[in-house]
């Protein structure tokens, strides 16, 4: 059972998906105030608010579209008006895929710059944001997919990979920032991930990313869940961690280890 004291957090874009399990995770774990941030689907925030709240936790839907740095200050007035303070902050929210889902050579500039927004300017402003009324000895996290930063062979992410690999630049520059006053700053990276954005894919194309994982090209057999991402985060917040800053943790069941060189076959063993 993982413990945590910290007793307030925000976890942007946790309506649904790998927020949704990181903030239930921070409930089950001990937090007791959580704000769920939603864009559009008030429905999904309300149903992971009930969620939530059948661990003990008291929930604040914000909404906010955290492409805007107005908004976003708007979203942490209202965390402070409400809790008072904030121990936890999981900066998670993307745009939907339609706003950002092409390759180089088409997206349009509109879209690159929303994918940019999503991601670097909201890490920028939103810990500029928290971090006066964050205490000592803080948790900072971002939700990214590394992979999608260091290679190019899928390419319609081109925008999500470069606005990734944005925020986690931005975050090692935090983690050194803030070190002083023993607030960390840690990057999660799941792997393709059951109820996420690999969920709105045509089912055929998520059937076969299933079968990769269980083929081998995840050592453990399966796609990850939110859980999974949900249990790493809660992890990341405890005492415990304090001396974890600046991280970039992989929790992907060991895909990230394989090699595109040799065939699985050779890789079994």
């Amino acid at each position: 059972m993982i413990t945590i004291k910290a007793k307030t957090a925000l976890v942007t874009g946790s309506s649904r998906g790998i927020g949704r399990g990181i903030a239930l995770k921070l409930a089950d774990s001990g937090v007791r105030q959580i704000g769920i941030h939603y864009l559009k689907n008030r429905s999904a925030a309300e149903q992971t608010a009930a969620a939530v709240s059948e661990c003990g936790a008291e929930v604040k839907l914000v909404q906010a579209d955290v492409t805007r740095p107005d908004e976003i200050t708007r979203m942490f007035k209202d965390v402070r008006e409400e809790f008072g303070s904030l121990d936890i902050l999981v900066s998670n929210a993307r745009p939907d895929v339609e706003h950002f889902y092409q390759p180089a050579f088409d997206i349009p500039l509109e879209n690159w710059q929303k994918a940019l927004d999503s991601q670097a300017l909201a890490m920028l402003v939103s810990v500029r944001e928290a971090v006066p009324i964050m205490s000592d000895g803080g948790r900072i996290l971002a939700v990214t997919y590394a992979t999608g930063g260091r290679t190019g062979s899928w390419q319609p992410w081109v925008a999500m990979g470069a606005a990734k690999a944005a925020m986690e630049s931005l975050c090692r520059y935090f983690a050194v920032a803030l070190a002083p006053r023993g607030i960390t700053v840690n990057m999660i990276s799941p792997g393709a991930t059951e109820d996420s954005v690999f969920s709105t894919l045509p089912p055929t194309v998520l059937q076969m990313i299933r079968g990769w994982a269980e083929a081998g090209w995840v050592p453990m057999r399966r796609l990850t869940t939110p859980a999974d991402v949900g249990a790493v985060a809660a992890l990341l917040c405890t005492e415990e961690a304090g001396f974890v800053t600046g991280q970039l943790i992989y929790v992907d069941g060991g895909a990230s280890l394989m090699s595109a060189d040799f065939p699985l076959d050779l890789q079994k063993g």
